[in-house]
């Protein structure tokens, strides 16, 4: 039956995992985006995944190995897809800072994780406009394009407001039209880890088969998903590593002379180990949710919103700004936040 009040108290973790994530970024020092991205990664993608489900999964491998090849394929290729979402995200914090960059990003990505599987399967018309429960989640979706645009209004604001020195001392490389061009790629793309996750359901089953808890019935399914995240990545930032020369810095050499190694090590595995945290945390919440479990991916959303903010702000970055300008990013995600409630109650209807 599953404990719907705890699924929530999971949902919220795991919200504040991924709203955290690229805080320890932020203090490591001397080594190039790709160097400390990609050591996060491994940790995000390969080593806490298999660590985890192999403790917590009866029979990992085995379960695995009895898996049909066509849902592993899937998954691994959503995980792929999902991988360049997760590969612009840190673009998208680069460019924007944690609280502008994460409502515009996890907006788009509310938004398509609504509307692309009724579109790819041919049945949008059917479950958003046949009906009141779809007419809902599709008000939900036109709500949060509308968050989306306020507060990319109140980043238009901030640019126009500051010099470069005070756009620069919270977000070292601000630039509102790059970041939200990238934003909208990584919503679109970050959409694709909800379609994993479903496309791993025999996944899932096989793992309650093999005698894994409910709690913890969907990690192995998270080893076979963020397998396509890392080879997305891996490619990427390899083929940066080669073109800038950039690899010696995991040494101290070249552009990462007197980088604080163990410093930098041991922040890029916290900030990945975060970043693996919230689905960890996500598919415990989803585990309990029973006939809520279509609330799952609206909370997820909404919490990582929220948190992300209280962050932005805590890092002021829009301290600067003026207060029209903060009000303005503040009532954007409120209506982000209130977007998510509408989407909910649309699948609610539908439940």
């Amino acid at each position: 039956m599953g404990n719907p009040l705890l699924g929530l108290v999971f949902h919220w973790l795991g919200g504040l995992s991924s709203a955290s994530f690229y805080v320890p970024y932020k203090g490591v020092r001397k080594w190039s985006w790709e160097i400390f991205w990609l050591t996060g990664g491994i940790v995000s993608w390969l080593i806490a995944p298999w660590l985890f489900a192999s403790l917590q999964t009866k029979d990992l491998l085995a379960v695995l190995a009895a898996t049909p090849r066509d849902t592993l394929f899937w998954c691994w290729l959503f995980g792929a897809l999902w991988g360049l979402g997760g590969l612009t995200f840190g673009l998208t914090m680069r460019y924007l800072g944690l609280s502008l960059g994460m409502a515009v990003a996890l907006g788009l990505t509310t938004a398509f994780g609504t509307l692309v599987p009724p579109l790819f399967d041919g049945t949008f018309a059917e479950k958003l406009l046949s009906n009141t429960s779809g007419r809902v989640i599709l008000a939900g979706v036109v709500v949060t394009l509308l968050g989306i645009v306020l507060v990319a209004l109140a980043g238009k604001a901030k640019e126009a407001e500051l010099s470069h020195e005070a756009k620069t001392a919270a977000v070292g490389e601000f630039d509102l039209r790059k970041g939200l061009a990238v934003a909208v790629f990584s919503g679109i793309m970050s959409a694709c880890f909800a379609f994993g996750l479903a496309a791993g359901e025999p996944i899932r089953r096989l793992s309650l088969a093999h005698g894994t808890g409910v709690l913890w019935q969907g990690l192995p399914v998270l080893c076979v998903v963020l397998l396509g995240g890392l080879s997305t990545n891996l490619v990427w930032c390899g083929g940066l590593i080669l073109k800038n020369r950039s690899a010696g810095e995991w040494l101290g050499r070249g552009g990462g002379q007197g980088a604080p190694l163990a410093l930098n090590f041991g922040l890029c595995a916290l900030g990945g180990l975060a970043w693996y945290l919230q689905f960890f945390f996500y598919t415990m919440g989803e585990s309990q949710m029973g006939r809520f479990g279509f609330s799952s991916w609206t909370m997820h959303m909404a919490s990582i919103i929220i948190f992300s903010t209280l962050w932005g702000f805590a890092l002021k970055e829009w301290a600067a700004a003026s207060k029209k300008t903060r009000g303005l990013v503040i009532a954007g995600i409120a209506v982000l936040v209130a977007s998510t409630v509408v989407i909910g109650l649309g699948n609610a209807l539908a439940a």
